[in-house]
C-alpha cells in the first residue's frame, strides 16, 4: 500500500498553493478497489467548495502522475471534511472546544478506549474532554489518539451552517410563531 507521510508530503503544497489546509490523506478500500482520500479547508471558513475541489483535485493529479507514488491503480476522492469531521491534528481539538467527539484511543486508558465528550481544552500535547455520561474529565495524551471525530449535534449543525444560501434549492428557517412551525422560502 501507498506510504502516507510521502503522499502528505507531495500534496500538502498543493492545498497550501490554493489557500487550502490539509485536514486528512487516507487510502481506503484495500487492493481491490483502492481510494485516495484527501481532504482540505479553507482556514477562515473551515468549508470547502466545488470549485476548491476541482483545483485541488487537478493539482494532486498532476502532482502524483509525476511522482507516481502508488503502485496500483486507485480512484482519487478530494473533499471537504464535512459536518461530523474527522478531528486529526492537535489544532482541530482547540478549534473545535464547546462540540461533542468521539474519540478512539489506541491502547486503553483508565479502563477506556471509546469516549464520548465534550472538547474542553489543549494543553501542550494533552487533551481534557468532559465526557458526556458522567460529566468527569478525562486527560490524555494527542499521540494516544486512533481516530476522532465531531458528532453530530444541534449545535454543531448551527455552528457549520453554509455561509451563503445562494445556491441552495430551500432554505428552511424555524420559527415559534403560533400560526406556523416552518418558513419555507424558494426561489422562482
Amino acid at each position: 500500500m501507498a506510504d502516507i507521510a510521502e503522499l502528505t508530503r507531495l500534496i500538502e503544497p498543493e492545498a497550501q498553493a490554493l489557500g487550502l489546509d490539509l485536514v486528512r490523506v487516507a487510502m481506503f478500500g484495500g487492493k481491490s478497489d483502492p481510494t485516495l482520500q484527501v481532504m482540505a479547508e479553507r482556514p477562515d471558513t473551515r468549508q470547502l467548495d466545488i470549485a476548491d475541489c476541482e483545483a485541488l483535485s487537478r493539482r494532486v493529479s498532476e502532482v502524483l502522475d509525476a511522482a507516481d507514488p502508488i503502485e496500483e491503480a486507485y480512484r482519487l476522492e478530494v473533499s471537504s471534511p464535512g459536518i461530523d469531521r474527522p478531528l486529526t491534528r492537535l489544532a482541530d481539538f482547540a478549534d473545535w472546544a464547546g462540540f461533542d467527539a468521539r474519540i478512539r484511543l489506541a491502547e486503553e486508558i483508565n479502563g477506556r478506549k471509546q469516549l464520548d465528550g465534550r472538547l474542553s481544552d489543549v494543553d501542550g500535547e494533552t487533551i481534557t474532554v468532559t465526557l458526556l455520561k458522567s460529566g468527569e474529565a478525562f486527560v490524555f495524551p494527542f499521540s494516544s489518539i486512533a481516530s476522532a471525530k465531531l458528532l453530530l449535534t444541534d449545535a454543531l449543525i448551527k455552528a457549520t451552517a453554509p455561509l451563503s444560501s445562494a445556491e441552495a434549492d430551500e432554505v428552511v428557517y424555524e420559527t415559534s410563531t403560533e400560526s406556523a412551525d416552518r418558513i419555507i422560502e424558494k426561489e422562482a
